[in-house]
């Protein structure tokens, strides 16, 4: 069995299989049981988040010494996948979450670590914040800008779509440097996000209702300059290299997908035709639909185990930017998975019928799987981006 690469010297040895029966214990006991009601009321998985954070699961891929579990990327989508089975929002969350903590590590200081990191293992989490309704999808370019003072930064912003928005203890936070010489002039800062000014728009939304992506505004938002993540003008270089998150979307669409064949299997076990004493199960066309779902969640899971020990392998070379292969591929897995989370889920409607179609289960997980289409980078511009890197 493979075991976890740590950056630490006193590596944590857990291996892969002990992080699947952790979390899978807390998916049962607390993810699963809340997933329908936090849906239904739009409610913020607090409680969810809570015990990934008292289990470590939040600080997953930081070092020990910032108190994390110095575990990689093939732990961490083992993660991602297994709480979206249950619960895609909370999985959202997550991988923003793990996303914003990684922006840290990799382009802070020691002080940023300390401050902001730690803090982490004791319940706090934070958030990517980038993409503003002005410039839509294209999340790499900004209009608001921020204005430089004596001891930091004020910032003045409209964001659009924001995961955990108005929940997050600080965001990791995309802006025009000032006096910025073209919208792609970017710098990042890292905002306490409990301070006045700051205003979460409301999520009321199709599907992954407990994300609350909604719009984050800041008014006259001030920033100490000490949390600004490196110069001013490196923000172009931190979303070029930031491109492992996309893991964990792909991650959070196939185990939506795996959650929706369960539950459908499952169904179509039990369902009995009583005129004809048959199950669903016994008819040759919903088995042949059952295994064409079967195939496309194997298929990801083989991918994301070769794409995740890809990351692996690049976390330990200590290279600063990843192969454009590689993360080619990530937009390329991305794609599939919430494609094809969209046809199982369709699959899954199709066997249940009127079942799949009322309140429940089903239902939920398959409003969730839209979503993953739509979300940054959506898959039109997805393709777009691998269709100019197919041609050079």
């Amino acid at each position: 069995m493979s075991r976890i690469i740590s950056e630490n010297e006193n590596p944590i040895t857990l291996t892969l299989g002990q992080v699947h029966e952790k979390i899978r214990e807390i998916v049962d006991k607390v993810i699963r049981p809340n997933a329908d009601r936090i849906d239904r009321s739009k409610e913020f998985p607090s409680e969810n988040i809570a015990v990934l954070a008292k289990e470590g699961f939040n600080s997953i891929l930081l070092p020990e010494k910032l108190e994390g579990l110095g575990l990689n990327y093939s732990a961490f989508a083992i993660v991602v996948q297994e709480i979206a089975k249950a619960c895609p929002s909370t999985a959202l969350i997550y991988t923003m979450h793990v996303e914003a903590a990684r922006t840290i590590y990799s382009h802070g200081n020691e002080d940023q670590w300390e401050r902001w990191l730690k803090p982490i293992r004791s319940g706090k989490f934070g958030t990517t914040s980038t993409s503003e309704g002005a410039t839509g999808g294209h999340y790499w370019y900004n209009i608001s800008e921020a204005v430089r003072t004596d001891d930091g930064y004020i910032i003045n912003a409209q964001k659009s779509f924001t995961t955990s928005s108005g929940f997050a203890d600080f965001y990791v936070f995309q802006t025009k440097t000032p006096n910025a010489k073209s919208p792609d002039d970017i710098t990042y800062f890292i905002v306490d996000g409990h301070q006045e000014g700051i205003e979460a728009g409301e999520w009321a939304a199709l599907g992954v209702r407990g994300n609350h992506s909604s719009s984050l505004t800041l008014r006259n938002v001030f920033v100490d300059k000490k949390d600004r993540l490196g110069e001013e003008g490196e923000g172009k270089e931190i979303v070029q290299n930031g491109i492992a998150y996309l893991i964990g979307l792909g991650a959070t669409w196939t185990g939506t997908a795996i959650g929706i064949l369960d539950e459908t299997l499952a169904y179509a076990k039990r369902k009995v035709h009583q005129d004809v004493n048959k199950a669903l199960s016994d008819y040759q066309v919903i088995r042949s639909q059952l295994a064409k779902a079967k195939i496309l969640t194997d298929s990801l899971q083989a991918w994301q185990k070769d794409l995740a020990s890809q990351l692996d392998e690049w976390l330990e070379s200590g290279e600063k930017y990843a192969p454009e292969e590689l993360k080619n591929s990530l937009l390329e897995f991305k794609v599939l998975a919430s494609d094809a989370a969209n046809e199982i889920a369709q699959i899954g409607l199709d066997i249940s019928g009127g079942f799949g179609y009322r309140e429940g289960t089903l239902e939920r997980l398959y409003r969730d799987a839209r979503a993953g289409s739509a979300m940054g980078p959506s898959n039109h511009i997805a393709r777009e981006m691998i269709g100019k890197n197919l041609l050079d």
